[in-house]
């Protein structure tokens, strides 16, 4: 059951009627001047971002335009708030919402001045106002995380479960992951180490990401090509002292993959005496991307990343077959069942003769729950929102239903994956068309075709319970069937072949 949030008293003080700011005399006894401080500077550094992004125009970035709306609310919750309640909960969500959309917009290239830092000085001081903010410990452990300052995040994430009887966002399997990381990252630097002892001679001295390459480009100008070897003490050290300094993981992570890639090169392209150095490297990396299935009912089912997507379905002939009343009224069942890889999509219903019998990947979109228990070898997942797509994959999946499921690196892939912002694409993409989307794009399969795919012309053919589920706006499915249209090799009444 989920904690009730609860109401924290409110600031009782003075108000200058004149001026409309708070006073100090009665705020004094309630709150301490320390908070008060950290609140104002906050909200005077979120004012000027504020202004920043409206000299700059947000308009062609829509996280920045969301933050900037963001922020607009914050000033105005703040500018009509009565003076003696500043830090009421209205604007305390508004303070947590800004923060969560600074966090978002990632590193806008401002330095110090950018989007991360205002996150982490939100963060901050969301917490010196409530302490014992779910909300805002999670919010702080997300902007560590971000700023690669892993172990800070993992002690927030901790306040966080400890405060919540209901971990609805996944912070657990997260936190499992980032303490799994880190015990590979300190394998990984053991066995530099190992290989290297000399390495330690350079190892007190700070080093930064660049240096790697610095060392190695010094290394092969004063020793000549192919002598790396001379450099390689002096490199692994900058490495270790990287690691020793608590660099920021992203930055270590640059730092060693420049490593792997100058040791292969030097090797001409043999990476087999690196085998456990990449292991431990790959490993660290994908326990920060995805975290472990925890949940042992799962029934075995791993995780498969984009590039192991493409494998399972490289060579193979693919149909997609869509949820239409024209499919249902045919029979084109042996035909379908004749493919590789049948996909098909959420509500999707078997009449054998009409549809075909065989599902090796289901795709749906989160929200849908149809079909999970239909054994399937793929479970492929898509959502918007990486917390809701979280939740649903623990709440939905059933155990032994499916080999794999696909993760984060495949959630969203017209927007990840092809990087189609909201202004080339504004419509939400189907799962339907984010599937064919990901196919095609992956280009791996000698026969790509679609069964079906008349847009809903015929009307539906899905699961009785499915049926008052809405089908996309014509909108929607004309920017879809133009998009398939303009790639299709070949058209007939039932099929159209993009390969």
């Amino acid at each position: 059951m989920t904690k009730a949030r609860r109401l924290w008293p409110r600031w009782l003080g003075g108000k200058n009627a004149e001026s409309g700011t708070r006073g100090n005399a009665g705020r004094a006894a309630t709150a301490p001047p320390a908070a008060s401080k950290e609140l104002g500077e906050c909200l005077r550094a979120c004012a000027r971002h504020s202004d920043r992004l409206a000299a700059a125009g947000a308009d062609n970035d829509r996280k920045r335009t969301e933050l900037a709306a963001k922020l607009r609310r914050l000033q105005t919750v703040h500018a009509t708030a009565d003076p003696t309640e500043a830090a009421s909960d209205e604007l305390f969500d508004a303070l947590l919402a800004a923060g969560t959309a600074a966090l978002e917009c990632g590193n806008g290239g401002n330095g110090g001045d950018g989007e991360p830092a205002l996150a982490l000085l939100i963060s901050a001081t969301v917490l010196a106002e409530r302490g014992s903010s779910r909300a805002g410990w999670r919010l702080r452990a997300r902007v560590l995380e971000a700023a690669g300052d892993e172990i800070a995040a993992v002690a927030a994430y901790e306040r966080y479960l400890a405060l919540t009887d209901d971990d609805w966002y996944g912070v657990a399997p997260r936190l499992a992951g980032l303490r799994i990381a880190a015990r590979q990252q300190e394998d990984m630097l053991r066995l530099l180490a190992h290989e290297c002892p000399r390495a330690e001679e350079f190892a007190a001295a700070p080093a930064s990401a660049s240096e790697v390459r610095d060392v190695w480009d010094e290394g092969v100008r004063l020793h000549g090509e192919g002598d790396h070897a001379r450099a390689e003490p002096r490199l692994v050290g900058a490495l270790l002292a990287m690691g020793r300094d608590r660099h920021p993981v992203g930055e270590l992570q640059n730092a060693v993959g420049q490593y792997l890639d100058l040791r292969i090169a030097a090797a001409d392209g043999d990476a087999s005496r690196l085998r456990e150095l990449i292991g431990h490297y790959a490993e660290q990396r994908r326990n920060r991307m995805r975290p472990p299935l925890t949940d042992p009912t799962l029934g075995g089912a791993d995780w498969i990343g984009v590039g192991e997507l493409r494998n399972l379905i490289a060579g193979k002939s693919v149909c997609l077959v869509a949820n239409s009343e024209s499919l249902g009224r045919g029979s084109l069942g042996p035909e379908i069942d004749a493919y590789d890889l049948v996909v098909r999509f959420s509500s999707y219903r078997i009449d054998a003769p009409a549809t075909g019998t065989r599902t090796d990947l289901h795709a749906t979109a989160h929200e849908h729950g149809f079909n999970w228990d239909r054994p399937v070898t793929t479970r492929m997942v898509f959502g918007g929102s990486a917390e809701k797509w979280g939740y649903s994959l623990r709440e939905r999946l059933v155990p032994g239903a499916q080999r794999y499921v696909t993760d984060e690196s495949v959630r969203w892939p017209l927007r990840h994956l092809g990087g189609v912002d909201w202004d080339a694409w504004p419509s939400v993409p189907t799962s339907g068309f984010n599937t064919l989307w990901l196919l095609d794009f992956l280009d791996v399969t000698p026969a790509l075709d679609l069964f079906g795919f008349d847009f809903y012309e015929s009307g539906v053919h899905r699961l009785p319970g499915a049926m008052r589920v809405p089908v996309t706006s014509e909108r929607e499915r004309a920017s879809e069937k133009a998009w398939v249209m303009e790639r299709a090799q070949s058209v007939n009444d039932m099929r159209i072949s993009l390969r």
